[in-house]
């Protein structure tokens, strides 16, 4: 989970909003708050339009784990993971020369959302998502080519969210859905 931004005044965006209904629906499933408390808590952060509105709804809920970020780094050559590995909740990828490829099709996603930073100078890179992932690449910035995403047309229900964001200089990001 992202954190809360600490500016009380600043403007909260969605993915504030869904880093805080994360944290209550967390906070309902340990049984911290009852289901009527929750639903009264969901409102105020649906509502809410700058942090501090966060932080009165959130109020007196356990601390959050600190999240685990993993870091995949190469100066040239590839960087390549396929098969059941496990993905972290936030995975950042430094590649200055060299392809990229993550395969996410078989891999172990134990988390409703997973944001992936890339960090790419020159080369290809390649993503392969589950057929359920619902995929948001609008934080991603291309400085030559634009990375290429055809969302399915029929989107399947229940599957996770892939936040990709980050800076590629020359190179072409490819995100495609799993076939099987």
């Amino acid at each position: 989970m992202t954190s809360l931004p600490k500016d009380p005044s600043r403007l909260i965006g969605d993915a504030d909003r869904d880093t805080a209904v994360q944290r209550l629906q967390d906070a309902y499933a340990e049984g911290h708050v009852s289901h009527a408390e929750m639903d009264e808590r969901l409102d105020q952060v649906l509502a809410a339009k700058k942090h501090g509105d966060l932080v009165a709804a959130l109020a007196s809920l356990p601390e959050e784990d600190a999240p685990a970020t993993s870091t995949i780094a190469a100066a040239g050559g590839r960087i390549r993971r396929r098969g059941a590995w496990r993905v972290p909740r936030f995975l950042k990828v430094e590649s200055a020369f060299g392809r990229v490829h993550l395969d996410l099709s078989r891999a172990v996603i134990e988390h409703r959302a997973v944001d992936i930073e890339l960090q790419l100078g020159t080369g290809r890179a390649k993503i392969t998502v589950p057929r359920d992932a619902v995929v948001d690449v609008d934080d991603l910035t291309a400085g030559w080519k634009d990375s290429h995403y055809k969302a399915p047309r029929r989107p399947r229900p229940g599957g996770p969210k892939i936040r990709i964001s980050g800076a590629m200089g020359f190179g072409r990001l490819k995100i495609r859905h799993a076939r099987r």
